[in-house]
């Protein structure tokens, strides 16, 4: 399979106008992309069991993702984290991650990774290695094989377990992403942190978050405030504050006794939205300046309407950063989903 064309119009691959800067004096120097909308579970705070899934048409082509993400690494763009749904499970994108190893061999891009649920690693660890991705972060919220079935609503653990063993073994880094889910896996608290200590996986915990419809699931009942969460993590082990950022909006903590980080990403209980330095690409070319709210711009039309100029979408992405608000209204303070917005998870990419 050959890579895409590395040329599209004008693009440059050296940031050679003005860097991306938000309202509030945020450079925005991170990108996520969601290739896809779709994916091979269906876990019961992410989507509904029966998802309508977006048509093929509206989706961006695999050379126009390519030429989206050349322009924002073109304005400043240092890390490109690929998302969906499950990225994987997109026809040929292996592809689109060859054709990124261009900018990272330029040294433009200083980080190409991937979130996934990792399903598909047994099959592409190898070739995501190859295109220059060093770190992959799976989605994985128990180690119990029937809560596992349970909360996906299709998938296998083993399945996953394998995909993280090819990780592994290709040279790649894995973290693993939990939400904190009450009455599911906060009784996995401690073997979590044991099972990824035994596989040299650091482990990040998310607080469950407010968006879209998902059936008969009440967030409200699953959230997990997670400075309970650590409060319990310290009654068994010595926990040690890390001023280390990684380009998300993790806060860190080692664990003195595995020598393991372990993150805390707290939407809810703690607003992280002051260091935010990152946006959101949909699959259909809509740019969220912040997945706690509903504003967007539409990036697909000026990149269509334009097929052998950027400029336009040059011109879009600026005005886009210019509307990025100062943070979210995520509240469950008060026993009410305040700030709820209506897309699922898997719409934007997490």
């Amino acid at each position: 399979m050959q890579p895409l064309p590395t040329g599209h119009g004008n693009i440059k691959f050296f940031c050679m106008t003005a860097p991306l800067i938000d309202p509030f004096h945020r450079p925005i120097s991170y990108l996520r992309v969601s290739v896809t909308d779709r994916c091979d579970f269906r876990c019961v705070y992410c989507m509904s069991e029966n998802m309508t899934f977006l048509p093929k048409k509206e989706l961006l082509t695999l050379e126009e993702l390519d030429r989206m993400c050349s322009t924002f690494v073109q304005l400043g763009v240092e890390k490109l984290r690929i998302t969906g749904g499950e990225p994987l499970v997109r026809r040929d994108i292996m592809t689109f991650f060859q054709s990124m190893t261009r900018h990272l061999d330029s040294g433009a891009l200083k980080e190409l990774t991937l979130t996934t649920n990792g399903s598909q690693l047994g099959k592409y660890a190898g070739d995501l290695y190859s295109a220059g991705v060093r770190r992959v972060n799976v989605s994985l919220d128990t180690i119990d094989e029937a809560k596992f079935a349970d909360i996906t609503r299709w998938g296998r653990l083993p399945q996953v377990l394998k995909g993280i063993d090819a990780a592994q073994a290709a040279g790649m880094r894995v973290k693993i992403n939990a939400v904190a889910l009450k009455g599911f896996n906060d009784d996995e608290l401690f073997a979590m942190v044991e099972w990824c200590a035994a596989r040299d996986m650091d482990l990040t915990w998310i607080e469950v978050m407010p968006m879209g419809d998902i059936g008969n699931e009440d967030r409200l009942d699953q959230y997990w405030k997670l400075t309970d969460l650590r409060a319990k993590l310290a009654e068994n082990y010595t926990l040690v504050d890390l001023a280390e950022r990684t380009g998300g909006p993790a806060r860190y903590v080692r664990i003195e006794e595995t020598g393991q980080k372990i993150g805390f990403i707290t939407p809810l209980s703690h607003n992280f939205c002051e260091s935010c330095n990152r946006v959101r690409l949909t699959c259909t070319g809509e740019l969220f300046m912040c997945l706690g709210q509903e504003d967007m711009a539409d990036l697909r039309a000026p990149l269509r309407n334009h097929p052998q100029d950027d400029t336009a979408l040059e011109e879009a992405i600026r005005a886009a950063i210019r509307l990025k608000p100062k943070g979210h209204d995520f509240d469950y303070s008060r026993q009410t989903v305040d700030g709820r917005v209506s897309r699922h998870m898997s719409h934007t990419g997490g």
